[in-house]
This record gives C-alpha cells, sequence and structure tokens, in this order.
C-alpha cells in the first residue's frame, strides 16, 4: 500500500458547525471510507502517511496536513462546489424517497442521476486541489462525499 495515503481525518469541532446524529453518523462512515481506502499526495511532501484535520478558516475549508517532515495548511474556496453540492444533496433526498414506494425503474432513473452528480462534484474537487494535492478519482468520490456530510446541517 502505498505511503502516500491518510490515515486519520479530524474535523474541527470550533469552527464546523455540529449536525443532528444522523449527519453526524454520515460523517464518520465517510471518513471511515475515506481512510480505509485512499490515495492522497500533497505537493512538496516525500512520503506519508498524512493525518488531516478539516476546519472552516475565513469562509475557506482548511486542509491542515501532517506527515513525516511535513505540514502544510491548503485553504479551499467551496463556492465553486456549492451548486454541485446542493444538487446533489437534493437528489439524494429524492432517491430515498424513491425507495419508500416508487417503481424500480425510477429508482434507477434517480440512482443515475445521483451517481452523475456524485462523479461531477468529485472530478470539480479533484480539479479544485490540483496542484496542492494529488487524488485519485475514488478518493475524489469519498472527499466529495464527506464535503457533502459537512454541508449537511439537519
Amino acid at each position: 500500500m502505498s505511503e502516500h495515503r491518510l490515515t486519520s481525518i479530524d474535523l474541527d469541532p470550533a469552527t464546523l458547525q455540529s449536525a443532528t446524529a444522523e449527519i453526524e453518523h454520515e460523517r464518520r462512515v465517510a471518513i471511515f471510507d475515506l481512510v480505509e481506502k485512499n490515495s492522497f499526495q500533497p505537493a512538496g511532501a516525500a512520503g506519508g502517511p498524512y493525518a488531516l484535520k478539516l476546519a472552516m478558516v475565513d469562509g475557506r475549508l482548511a486542509f491542515e496536513i501532517t506527515g513525516p517532515e511535513f505540514h502544510r495548511v491548503h485553504g479551499l474556496s467551496l463556492t465553486p462546489l456549492n451548486k454541485v453540492v446542493k444538487d446533489y444533496i437534493a437528489i439524494c433526498d429524492s432517491y430515498y424517497e424513491a425507495l419508500r414506494g416508487t417503481s424500480p425503474a425510477q429508482i434507477e432513473a434517480v440512482d443515475m442521476g445521483r451517481r452523475g452528480l456524485h462523479n461531477e462534484g468529485a472530478e470539480l474537487l479533484k480539479a479544485r486541489l490540483d496542484g496542492k494535492i494529488a487524488i485519485d478519482h475514488e478518493t475524489a468520490r469519498r472527499l466529495f462525499t464527506l464535503v457533502t456530510a459537512l454541508y449537511r446541517r439537519g
């Protein structure tokens, strides 16, 4: 397994708003999934593994990355992600609603839209991190899931 990977992720409770128990659970699951399998290579880092702390600083999502002989903080404006995150949350809500009583064809159609938005958000996030942190597509998807969970407040 590559040393260019995350081994822990912490959320700063002082700057990231708390949420309902259900959304806090979504955040924990997103963190678990991301730590379980990822490719994460900060620019200028010789090797990991890395710890990541996420916080909100001056309206930006701050990525505080530490590793062996490495420490850096990157700020990421979430404004370019706002629309796709809101659309993704809305379609996820529609998907869960569809699971409660619509036809399999309708569920499949909503799920295809949900997956498409998830991929779009992941690619946008990957592009926003370009030059700062190299991540693969699957890591971008998992990180987008976490970012989306951070948006949700319940």
